[in-house]
């Protein structure tokens, strides 16, 4: 992986695998839906905060690649945040066609696995996208 163009005050926050990578969310910006999870080091976020769409590093192929620049499924970029331990990346984006590579909405969408316990009844909501409670 090259060097990178990262602002250094970014770089700094980052806490990287052993691989030098972060595992980065796409969700829609809109709905809340996830969407996929792909991996990023330093250059791939680096391109992302600066072309507005998702660029990721192939752990398989070892080398960059720019959602829909094949399928033609974009992210456009909305948001990027880092979660409270600096390891996660949460993008929010607007996607364009399928997330997956099968062709599925999302890269979850294969299906649940199952519960053992029990779903309480009254579970209290979850918070909605963009409230106070969710941007904490």
């Amino acid at each position: 992986m090259p060097a990178t163009a990262l602002d250094p005050a970014v770089a700094a926050r980052l806490k990287r695998n052993a691989d030098g990578l972060l595992p980065a969310i796409a969700q829609q910006y809109d709905t809340g839906e996830v969407l996929m999870l792909g991996w990023m080091d330093d250059e791939a976020l680096h391109r992302t905060l600066t072309t507005g769409r998702c660029t990721y590093w192939s752990r398989s192929r070892r080398e960059y690649w720019v959602k829909g620049d094949t399928s033609g499924h974009v992210q456009y970029v909305r948001s990027v945040a880092l979660d409270c331990d600096g390891d996660t990346l949460l993008v929010r984006v607007d996607q364009v066609g399928a997330a997956c590579h099968t062709g599925d909405r999302t890269c979850f969408d294969a299906g649940r696995l199952p519960l053992a316990a029990p779903v309480p009844d009254a579970a209290p909501p979850s918070p909605q996208p963009g409230t106070p409670e969710q941007e904490r």
